[in-house]
């Protein structure tokens, strides 16, 4: 690429960040994420005192639903954050992500914050972002044609199983969460965040076990899991997933590659509240430190920037956002989704 265009890419994204910083919206929520943390931790501890009062009863599963709704929110306070969205201190802020993280969502801030990190650092790009990468769903075309047999029709049909697998998401990270903490040296603070974890899994069992017995705890301990998979892997997976994907070499500048490459999601306050704030997924990844809601207040000046330069910003409804996945995981190793499905990359491309 020519030094010249390199600079005027660059620029494209000082111009923006200047204006967004002119605006306020980098400044810090105080009030906004204190009483998200309030409300959160008020929330967690009541449904516990519900679950003593409650008692042997299968109503306890309506609690376990919504113990698994305050849990994904404790996520998302935790995602926050890892940001440094919450205060102007990295270490209040890393420290605040570690413990509502490991202490009531029960996941490893080190682990999920390294992997979340080079994510940003390169969404949807073949070979650097984690969450492209080999698993039990192919997000890419070289993964399905990689499988043969049970594996590749799966892979051919996956999308269709995209929601039940969901389901397990929790359990996947917090088994993730347990191998990162028993591989000595993985992590920063590494006692302190399996002491988190490990209490809050013995108190959680202790408790359910004090009050139900084994197969309604069971029951109960499987529909908060599955509930909490299924609202924080439905909160990330419309934001990339069916967008371009990026092979291995390509070089794009930082504008380009976070707002091409990202889709955000309509549905007012009750899709801000269910996806975090995720859902204003462009303004997030361009921005990743500006407080979650300030995003909706970005959003305007971004989507008015990128239609002025003739970047292509992507937004559609939640139900259109899970049609797109759906559909596009049934067909990723039909229809080689790449750069060239968005003609601006691919335009791009051709200047290098």
């Amino acid at each position: 690429m020519r030094a010249g265009n390199a600079d005027r890419f660059v620029s494209l994204y000082t111009d923006l960040s200047r204006e967004i910083a002119e605006r306020g919206l980098l400044k810090r929520r105080y009030g906004y994420y204190w009483t998200q943390i309030v409300v959160a931790v008020s929330a967690f501890v009541l449904i516990w005192v519900a679950v003593f009062i409650v008692g042997d009863s299968w109503f306890q599963l309506l609690l376990a639903g919504a113990l698994g709704i305050v849990v994904t929110q404790f996520g998302f306070l935790s995602h926050d954050g890892a940001h440094r969205q919450i205060f102007r201190s990295a270490a209040w802020n890393e420290w605040t992500s570690r413990l509502l993280g490991g202490g009531f969502a029960g996941l490893s801030y080190g682990w999920w914050r390294t992997k979340h990190n080079r994510h940003h650092a390169a969404p949807n790009q073949e070979g650097r972002d984690p969450d492209i990468g080999a698993g039990a769903i192919a997000f890419t075309p070289s993964l399905v044609s990689s499988r043969s047999g049970l594996a590749g029709w799966f892979a051919r049909h996956q999308g269709w199983f995209f929601f039940p697998l969901l389901t397990l998401e929790g359990l996947g990270l917090h088994l993730a969460t347990v191998r990162v903490l028993l591989r000595p040296g993985s992590v920063p603070h590494q006692r302190v965040e399996a002491a988190l974890v490990v209490s809050r899994l013995a108190g959680y069992v202790a408790i359910l076990l004090m009050v139900l017995p084994p197969g309604k705890a069971g029951a109960f301990l499987g529909v908060q899991m599955a509930l909490f998979g299924l609202c924080l892997g439905g909160a990330f997976a419309p934001n990339h997933k069916g967008m371009p994907i990026v092979p291995a070499t390509m070089k794009i500048d930082f504008l380009r590659r976070q707002v091409l490459m990202s889709r955000n999601v309509r549905g007012g306050l009750f899709v801000d509240f269910a996806m975090g704030g995720l859902n204003y997924q462009i303004e997030h990844h361009l921005f990743p430190s500006m407080p979650r809601p300030n995003l909706k207040h970005a959003q305007p000046l971004v989507r008015s920037y990128c239609a002025t330069r003739h970047i292509q910003y992507t937004e559609v409804g939640l139900l259109t956002s899970y049609i797109i996945v759906i559909g596009y995981l049934n067909n990723v190793g039909l229809r080689a989704r790449g750069p060239f499905d968005c003609p601006l990359v691919a335009q791009y491309r051709h200047r290098r």
